[in-house]
């Protein structure tokens, strides 16, 4: 199964060329990841406020295939490809009318607030398990 978030490109994610700068992309695929979480019933203001823990981006791995433009309609696909005690693994991918723009492979770890790496709280692990993606 898989997690949809549809974006449009606005001005503002393109360079001087009129194309989608490569950086955006990485943005694109936070907001995906971060729809999905709120979908799974995780709060990440209270995930921290209560359990002194926090999402961090471990380890990032991304290939650029096409350009987007202004205004074309987008979709991050999501996948989580491998959930431990301590990190999720997600597959997300940019699609433009169902031509693969932009492929990533993100290693997402829990960490406290003082920046220390931890396993996630049961309940969220829990949650992100369930979650109907």
């Amino acid at each position: 199964m898989s997690h949809k978030f549809h974006l449009r490109v606005y001005y503002e994610d393109t360079d001087l060329a009129g194309i989608v700068y490569y950086a955006n992309y990485l943005k694109f695929v936070e907001r995906a990841r971060s729809t999905l979480v709120r979908e799974a019933d995780i709060d990440q203001n209270e995930m921290k406020d209560k359990l002194g823990v926090v999402f961090t981006v471990r380890r990032l791995q991304a290939e650029y295939f096409a350009p987007a433009r202004m205004n074309d309609e987008l979709w991050v696909e999501t996948t989580v490809h491998l959930l431990s005690g301590a990190r999720i693994v997600f597959n997300q991918d940019v699609y433009r009318d169902g031509v693969m723009l932009f492929s990533g492979i993100i290693t997402v770890a829990c960490a406290t607030l003082d920046g220390k790496v931890s396993r996630f709280p049961a309940e969220i692990r829990a949650k992100l398990a369930k979650a109907d993606l």
